[in-house]
């Protein structure tokens, strides 16, 4: 399953030069992940109540165009891995009006619980674990 989110890139999000500033495809990376989980109902706030974290451990991401101030971009977001207490998802931020690669990245996260120890989510929330199983393509 991929998951794509159109958002406008605003003026606050840009550099001097009226490119989008590096690290906010980081910020489009959680828009798009959070889109993801709604789309197979689920939602962070659901799991922090279940005392499931997901923080990163580890991100990336490969710049090949600019967006600019203005441009609708796609945020295409897939859940490529999931094993043991990790989990990887992966992007594509695409222009909408050219269809245009921009970037491409991932992240990779621990399931843990609030006290930050590692989470058996297949363990702890089986039917989070299957939905997340059924969402990687093959």
């Amino acid at each position: 399953m991929t998951n794509e989110t159109i958002i406008r890139a605003r003026y606050a999000e840009t550099d001097q030069m009226g490119i989008i500033y590096h690290a906010n495809y980081f910020i489009w990376f959680e828009i798009g992940r959070t889109e993801f989980f709604r789309q197979l109902s689920m939602d962070y706030k659901e799991l922090e109540e279940k005392d499931i974290l997901l923080p990163v451990i580890d991100v990336g991401c490969k710049y090949v165009q600019s967006a600019k101030y203005d441009d609708e971009v796609i945020i295409r977001t897939k859940l490529s891995t999931l094993k043991g207490v990790r989990v990887t998802f992966e992007y594509e931020v695409i222009r909408k009006e050219d269809n245009e690669l921009l970037a491409k990245g991932y992240t990779i996260h621990a399931f843990v619980t609030k006290e930050l120890k590692p989470a058996n989510l297949r363990k702890k929330l089986p039917e989070v674990w299957e939905a997340l199983e059924g969402s990687i393509e093959k």
